[in-house]
């Protein structure tokens, strides 16, 4: 049996339809007390019209990954794990809860790997982990994680995380990670692909400098598939369909929403005293963080990242940033009915 952390998020409830779609085994999955396992079926609803079907395949089980009693009976008879969960967030006030949900969550799934011998876990990672290259070059797999760089809480604990795994492999478990850039797609629990899609159908007038790696949802489940059922094992693969300038995507985004694309560029002092701003009000009187300074920084830096590792080993072809959008756009009103 197949186990899926995560279920209800975006690269869960995608990877939970594809592998009901090709029939690889009996499907097991994670969700916490308060999340809405319904709005999986509105993702199933964008590619198929028998949606209870398939949805009624799936075995859930309420567990936290923080909780190894809940996640115990979660493990009873899996031979496979796709280990999506995780707790994204960049405010520094935010490190704990993302160390306990990141870094400690993964280690419990991987202990329960080793104990129940479990075949293979893949792990959702992120781009976040991996190092900065010189003279704007190409980020790889080999571009290691640099802990003096400025990262993000978020980065930190993914890359905690990633040590889980690699700790599971010295001890037995055989592993795969993928590191996805921006993860473009649609759900109901995550609105859309983080701030990239509501800025770009909001018709924003300003962009800022920086670029990001980008890969389609569907990419990165099928992508996660296809290892899983391979050989491979204890291999990183990056996941980045285009590396592709905010300018750009958002220009892209615009039209089909009908909006004007963006013209004016964004001062990044501006953006840095509003983080500071903001900053100030969060500890003055509680008020949610929206600008924090690891995502300013990300929104004026230069990423490059080089997938032609899985190209080249399985011959996979990533989703064209046309088609991607394109789909969102249609698959955007739908999710909201």
């Amino acid at each position: 049996m197949i186990l899926v952390t995560g279920g209800t998020g975006m690269v869960g409830s995608h990877l939970l339809y594809l592998l009901l779609k090709e029939g690889t085994g009996k499907v097991r999955a994670i969700h916490r007390r308060n999340s809405d396992i319904a709005s999986v079926k509105k993702v199933f609803a964008l590619y198929t019209p028998n949606v209870d079907l398939l949805f009624n395949k799936i075995e859930w089980v309420e567990a936290n990954i923080t909780d190894i009693p809940e996640l115990t009976i979660a493990f009873k008879n899996i031979t496979k794990v796709y280990h999506c969960a995780a707790f994204i967030n960049f405010n520094p006030s935010k490190y704990k809860v993302l160390k306990k949900a990141n870094v400690e969550g993964t280690a419990n799934i991987v202990n329960l790997c080793l104990a129940n011998k479990v075949e293979k876990i893949c792990y959702v990672s992120s781009v976040s982990t991996l190092g900065t290259a010189l003279n704007q070059n190409l980020i790889t797999e080999e571009t290691h994680y640099n802990p003096d760089d400025k990262n993000s809480v978020y980065a930190i604990t993914k890359y905690g995380a990633e040590m889980e795994v690699w700790r599971g492999t010295q001890e037995g478990l055989d592993a795969v990670i993928v590191n996805p850039g921006i993860i473009l797609g649609t759900s109901l629990s995550e609105g859309g692909s983080g701030m990239i899609v509501p800025l770009g159908s909001s018709g924003i007038p300003f962009y800022p400098s920086g670029s990001m790696g980008i890969v389609d949802v569907q990419d990165v489940v099928k992508a996660m598939l296809l290892l899983m059922e391979s050989d491979t094992k204890n291999e990183r693969f990056i996941l980045v369909s285009e590396n592709i300038s905010y300018k750009e995507i958002l220009s892209r985004l615009a039209p089909l929403f009908g909006k004007k694309p963006p013209k004016r560029k964004l001062s990044k002092g501006f953006m840095i005293f509003l983080s500071t701003i903001d900053g100030l009000l969060n500890k003055l009187f509680g008020i949610k963080r929206r600008v924090v300074k690891a995502t300013v920084r990300s929104m004026f830096t230069t990423s490059l990242y080089d997938a032609s590792k899985i190209k080249k080993r399985f011959g996979f072809q990533f989703t064209t940033t046309e088609e991607t959008l394109k789909r969102i756009a249609k698959e955007s009103g739908k999710v909201l009915q």
